[in-house]
């Protein structure tokens, strides 16, 4: 697997300090698979889930890997009418990236990106780094940063 990915590319031209982590991927295995490969709380590892509101506007929500979003308390904190996971085909469109393998970083466009609020208490997070089992480590304040994030509150356990 090349670890040379418009995400690492786009960490390095912005002076991002990250550590990458490779893993065998496992289809629909998500979090709860990486974060047992890699052997560290599923927690601290960020879904990159892309979202669109009534209008067909795409977003990046991160999210806690053992959490899911509450779409409602999502669209209330944005001030849209509602929000809704992208298909897979529509958010590779938006992305470039392959689903299994979404990252916040390098994306085709440049979209909005909301950040679960507590997910900038971790001291260390990881996050997909644009290919399907790979991920890397990187400080959540890095991420604030260099994507500008929405911080919400939308978790649902």
């Amino acid at each position: 697997m090349s670890t040379e990915t418009p995400a690492t590319r786009f960490l390095g031209e912005h002076g991002v300090a990250f550590t990458l982590h490779t893993y065998e991927y496992e289809d629909r295995g998500g979090t709860k698979v990486s974060s047992a490969k890699l052997g560290v709380d599923e927690h601290q590892v960020i879904k990159t889930l892309v979202f669109e509101d009534e209008t067909k506007a795409p977003l990046i929500v991160l999210m806690h890997g053992d959490r899911q979003v509450s779409a409602k308390a999502l669209a209330r904190q944005l001030g849209v009418k509602s929000v809704q996971p992208c298909k897979p085909e529509v958010a590779q469109r938006h992305t470039g990236y392959q689903v299994g393998g979404t990252s916040p970083f390098g994306t085709k466009k440049v979209l909005r990106v909301c950040c679960e609020k507590s997910i900038t208490a971790l001291p260390k997070i990881f996050i997909n780094a644009g290919g399907r089992g790979l991920l890397c480590s990187i400080d959540p304040a890095e991420v604030v940063r260099v994507l500008g994030p929405t911080l919400v509150e939308c978790a649902a356990a």
